[in-house]
């Protein structure tokens, strides 16, 4: 993994070295000498501002146009959107967007990147696109893969899998914690998803505050398995541990993060233009380059042709639960689940 990773990294460079050296020849690049703004967008997102500090700052230094983020939660971010002619774009998890475009504070957008997007991760009328997702997926220390004939490979077998270790992070802890429930029990219904997670707590050795200490634990052999988001584990393996990645037989959550562009947005057209470079390789090596492995939206990137594990099978149903819904879900865990002992 570590050496698909090495190589991936080393092709961008490569990639973006001829098409850095294209911009000049072709005269697009002469702007770099100049040190104005050619442009400013203002875009809403519910990211951490250490994932999308690196895309605004190479964007900014590659294109001349300032991209402020404004990262909020999702209660400001649908306050937000509803003024019109303030904000350029969101950046953000679909279930957010596909509320904003049912509600009308999308308009519609499509390019020649956003057409090689699945039509399973993005708006069937274009009014948002996805750009990046993260599976949620086991990861298995190699150690015990050796001593184990019969190691999990889906949620079931998770479940009824005797004698094993496990880690997973608190559901209250993390939104993309929570969002492994909310999908499970969209997929599997509440009374089937409360059941088996209360036939894995017996295992779990510890529900962790952070998404990473799961991974952490299964690459030092405190955990057998771990179950997290797929992109933290890749970060653990570039780094050395001996882990292993499974992709759940009957499907998994996921965290899918796209772009729409605001209704009456008062730089629309360089808001397109940033959106469109989000689905190139040169936003992924940004990503990558500063460990962020995510699975690329548009297939047709050397992003996504290099990476080792791909295609998940995902679940076939929404988990776009009003937030009341997801409160009573999560207190339903901690009652039936959590603090049963």
């Amino acid at each position: 993994m570590r050496r698909y990773t090495i190589l991936l990294i080393t092709s961008f460079v490569i990639m973006l070295g001829v098409i850095t050296g294209t911009m000049y020849i072709s005269g697009t690049g002469s702007h770099k000498e100049n040190n104005s703004l050619l442009g400013e967008i203002t875009v809403y997102t519910t990211l951490p501002t250490e994932n999308v500090s690196y895309l605004a700052e190479a964007y900014e230094k590659n294109y001349h146009v300032k991209v402020n983020f404004m990262p909020m939660s999702e209660d400001d971010i649908v306050k937000q959107i509803q003024k019109p002619g303030k904000g350029d774009m969101v950046l953000t998890d679909s279930r957010i967007l596909r509320r904003a475009a049912g509600e009308g504070w999308l308009v519609p957008y499509g390019s020649l990147h956003g057409d090689s997007v699945s039509n399973k991760l993005k708006d069937p009328n274009d009014y948002w696109t996805g750009t990046w997702y993260d599976p949620v997926v086991f990861c298995i220390n190699k150690d015990y893969m050796q001593r184990t004939a019969n190691f999990p490979l889906g949620w079931q077998d998770l479940a009824e899998q005797p004698d094993i270790r496990i880690g997973i992070t608190d559901f209250l802890a993390a939104e993309s914690a929570a969002n492994l429930y909310f999908f499970l029990t969209a997929q599997l219904g509440e009374e089937k998803t409360l059941a088996m997670l209360q036939q894995i707590h017996p295992h779990v050795v510890q529900y962790a505050k952070y998404l990473s200490t799961p991974v952490r634990m299964a690459g030092m052999g405190e955990v057998d398995i771990a179950v997290a988001v797929q992109s933290e584990i890749l970060r653990y393996i570039e780094d050395g541990y001996p882990l292993k990645i499974i992709q759940p037989v009957e499907g998994t959550a996921y965290m899918l993060t796209g772009t729409g562009i605001l209704l009456d947005a008062p730089h629309g057209e360089q808001a397109k233009k940033f959106a469109d470079w989000l689905l190139t390789d040169e936003a992924m090596l940004v990503l990558q380059s500063n460990k962020f492995y995510f699975i690329p939206c548009n297939p047709t990137t050397l992003a996504y042709k290099q990476l080792a594990v791909r295609n998940p099978s995902l679940f076939n149903q929404l988990a776009d639960f009003p937030k009341e819904k997801r409160q009573e879900l999560l207190d339903k865990w901690v009652k039936q689940v959590r603090i049963n002992n």
